[in-house]
Order: C-alpha cells, then sequence, then structure tokens
C-alpha cells in the first residue's frame, strides 16, 4: 500500500513538509510506503472549464505545462493521499487548489474510494477555514475522510518551527495511525472492498 502526500507549499522544507513528514513517518512505521510530492514554485494553472479532459477521455488535464498530470499520472498506484497546505488569508495556498480542482474533475475516477485527510499549517489564524475548503473536494469524490484527535492543523511561522508544535506533530501522528488502520481494513482480504453505489443521478435547479 502507499500514499501519495502532496506538499502544496512553495518553501520545499518549511513547515507544511514539517508536518506531512511526520505523518509520513508514521505510515513508514505501519508498513506503509510513502511519498511526498512538492508543487514548487512553478505557476498552477486553474481550470478553464473546457471540458476537453471529459470529451476525448484522456485521464489527465487537456493542459500539459505544469505539475498536474505529473501527478495524475501517480495516482494509479497510490492508495490514499494527503493534501497539506499553508494558509494564505484564512484560505489554502491558491495552487494547490488550482491543482485539486483540475486533477479530480481530469482524473477523478483515479481517486475515488481512497482515504484522504488535508493538513492546513498556520502562524495563527485561518486554518479551520482553509481545513473545510480542502476537504470539500474529497466529500465530493466519495474519498473516505481520515480523522484525527483534532482538526490536522499544525502551528508556526519560521522554518522548522512546526516541530515544536507537540500537539500538532501528535496529530499529523494519531491522523497517520489513523489512515494505516483503515488502508489495512479495506485491504485485508488481499483485494480493495469498496461500497456498491447507485448511478449517479445528477439534478439541475433550472428547467
Amino acid at each position: 500500500m502507499k500514499v501519495l502526500l502532496i506538499n502544496g507549499s512553495p518553501r520545499r522544507k518549511g513547515n507544511t513538509f514539517v508536518a506531512l513528514s511526520e505523518a509520513a513517518k508514521t505510515l513508514e512505521s505501519n508498513g506503509i510506503e510513502t511519498e511526498i510530492v512538492q508543487i514548487g514554485v512553478k505557476p498552477v494553472r486553474g481550470c478553464i472549464a473546457c471540458g476537453q479532459c471529459k470529451a476525448k477521455q484522456l485521464g489527465q488535464c487537456a493542459f500539459d505545462d505544469d505539475i498536474c498530470n505529473r501527478i495524475a499520472e501517480k495516482l494509479d498506484s497510490i492508495d490514499a493521499l494527503i493534501v497539506g497546505s499553508p494558509v494564505y488569508y484564512g484560505q489554502p495556498n491558491g495552487s494547490v487548489l488550482s491543482l485539486i480542482q483540475r486533477l479530480f474533475y481530469s482524473a477523478g475516477e483515479k481517486v475515488e474510494n481512497k482515504p484522504a485527510a488535508a493538513v492546513c499549517v498556520c502562524r495563527r489564524g485561518g486554518a479551520s477555514a482553509a481545513f473545510t475548503t480542502m476537504n470539500l473536494p474529497f466529500q465530493m469524490m466519495n474519498m473516505p475522510i481520515v480523522s484525527s484527535q483534532y482538526w490536522n492543523i499544525v502551528y508556526g511561522l519560521e522554518e522548522g518551527q512546526a516541530a515544536l508544535d507537540a500537539e500538532g506533530m501528535q496529530t499529523m501522528r494519531t491522523m497517520a495511525n489513523n489512515m494505516a488502520w483503515l488502508l489495512k481494513k479495506i485491504h485485508e482480504s488481499g483485494n480493495p472492498n469498496y461500497p456498491e453505489r447507485e448511478p449517479w443521478q445528477p439534478m439541475h435547479f433550472i428547467r
């Protein structure tokens, strides 16, 4: 089993990385492989609703000039997803929002049923609003949201300070242990055991 962790911070070794690394270390101790992917500092394109990914059944975004499709390629080989972001003005980093929106729209079938968790890192406030925003896409993709002892929030300003947030680090470990437990339950028969679902019945309010 493998968990992909997306670091939505432009700072490669910043506090978001510290938080995700604590979760990854705990997952590894449970025998689960991990990979942390850095979205980096290059621009991440926003979705323009062109619909080409669906019309041509691409399985990825029609635009191939940023990291989105590189991450889409990894989704087939993972069993769960953790997305971390710093908090900017009470919201997740705009780049990670653009990434998740395009990723889930163009390659959503690759993440359905796979457990997910969001992680937010802030100096002082706004993390609960950002955390809620990050969880919304998971709910729309039938992804079980992995809980912890508290919201997955870690505090720190200067690089590395997140490691000093004892409760935040414990929250990361608890979340990771919960994810490991859930993954083992899902895969205990040797093959993923997912629920059967009714076909989607979309309902539009304008007739």
